[in-house]
């Protein structure tokens, strides 16, 4: 296949406009937001909390009150809750995206495994229409499977990066990626609100429907520009063990490559700063932040739009600027920034703080995360088994998503407070930072220390 063919990269290009609508409307705004007004209201419910009008009044949950949900007889936390539902789901990841993408190598079905998780998702994020605290268990369950869906799939996308671009092209066409990925999410996000609040908050549940569709309608212009089985690999049967097999060998040879295995290792740290600040951050400003009345949701939106507006713009500059310092000390860069504002999140309160905070992130956000992808794909060395090579970088992500959200749950639940939990992230990015003190320029580096 040819490398760089221009049709074939902003097919790649658009998946990330498609499929980054979840990000940013299921697992950022819109529905924690929602999930926090049911999860309260069913709360004020059974404590019997009622207004003049015998109206449920969740105005009367105090300050400092935990809100409880019941989940398989059990009660705990909402927001305890869905940071191990999200936990879970990253666990199960860890755990599939290995054996498929063996699987996927040795039988050339990048695309399929691509489709197959990008639909699991999608009709996931759909069926949150039926969200209902009373029956929560089903809920999560959506809430698992459409996180199972995102994540896996792009194991397989990004998989494809190394083999449509030019090693010296990789930092350019991820940054543009993710920046497309920012404006496609934020397009859709502006078409939500306009709903909610032009028609009326019931129909929030319609923005869930809107994410499904709009993740299935785009992802078919990627499916109809990247190629089938690059590698005109044919399999036999028992593709499934042979997949295995395939994946063995090729961690063999990953192995060998020290500067990969030393990128690895602060990346999980770096990166697992990063997810957890992303998928708690909405959880926590709902929390801590005490905006004027009746502003809440409005305000967490607007820092949410004004993330993803800077994002882009940060994935923009990050490209520029690993051009020409290197993407190791970009990355240096991005990751003490990242130890300043977990450290600042501690202390803020008002919501001026939280927009200085959250322009700060938006800035980081997408630059750390298209010179982290890209930076990996540079890595490494020649193959054609790219996916079973990406799902060591997506295992690596997500047991360190795993590691990060059950710690930040788990901070909360012993501390009671979620302050503790964003403070304590600081420390993951420190590791992550000494770490990239190690990764050298080239691999040929290490090999005349032996």
């Amino acid at each position: 296949m040819e490398k760089g063919n221009k049709k074939i990269i902003r097919g790649w290009v658009m998946y990330d406009w498609a499929n980054s609508v979840y990000n940013l409307v299921i697992s950022s705004a819109i529905f924690p937001i929602f999930y926090d007004s049911q999860t309260k209201h069913a709360y004020a419910a059974s404590k019997g909390y009622l207004d003049g009008d015998g109206l449920v009044d969740v105005k009367m949950i105090k300050e400092h009150e935990t809100v409880l949900v019941n989940f398989f007889g059990t009660e705990l936390s909402s927001s305890v809750l869905y940071s191990f539902v999200l936990s879970a789901s990253f666990l199960v990841v860890s755990f599939l995206s290995p054996l498929l993408s063996g699987v996927a190598d040795y039988t050339g079905s990048k695309k399929k495994f691509l489709k197959f998780f990008c639909y699991l998702g999608s009709f996931s994020c759909m069926s949150l229409f039926a969200f209902d605290p009373s029956r929560l268990e089903l809920g999560m369950l959506s809430v698992f499977l459409a996180s199972i869906g995102y994540w896996n799939s792009l194991v397989f996308y990004n998989a494809f990066l190394p083999e449509i671009a030019e090693v010296e092209d990789h930092d350019r066409i991820s940054a543009r990626g993710f920046s497309m990925g920012y404006i496609g999410s934020m397009t859709l996000l502006v078409i939500c609100l306009a709903i909610i609040m032009g028609i009326g908050k019931e129909y929030t549940r319609w923005s869930f429907v809107l994410v499904g569709l709009w993740w299935i309608g785009f992802s078919q212009i990627t499916y109809r520009a990247l190629p089938n089985n690059v590698y005109n690999k044919t399999p036999e049967k028992g593709y499934i063990w042979k997949g295995f097999k395939e994946l063995l060998l090729v961690f063999k040879e990953f192995k060998k490559t020290k500067r990969l295995k030393r990128y690895l290792l602060a990346f999980f740290f770096f990166n697992t700063g990063v997810q957890t600040v992303m998928l708690m951050a909405t959880i926590f400003a709902n929390k801590e932040i005490t905006w004027p009345e009746g502003s809440g949701s409005s305000g967490l939106i607007i820092a949410i739009l004004l993330i993803q507006v800077l994002g882009a713009l940060g994935a923009f500059i990050m490209s520029r600027v690993s051009s020409k310092i290197g993407n190791i000390r970009t990355l240096f860069i991005s990751v003490s920034i990242w130890i300043v504002i977990c450290l600042g999140a501690f202390f803020i309160k008002t919501p001026v703080e939280f927009y200085i905070l959250a322009s700060s992130v938006g800035l980081v956000m997408g630059g750390v995360q298209a010179i982290a992808r890209s930076t990996y794909s540079k890595f490494l060395p020649e193959t054609t088994d790219h996916a079973s090579y990406f799902s060591f970088f997506d295992v690596t992500e997500k047991i360190g998503i795993v590691l990060g959200t059950l710690f930040f749950g788990l901070m909360e639940f012993w501390t009671g407070s979620i302050r503790y939990s964003v403070a304590s992230v600081a420390f993951f990015f420190v590791f992550g930072l000494i770490f990239l003190m190690f990764v050298p320029k080239h691999e040929r580096e290490l090999e005349a220390q032996h």
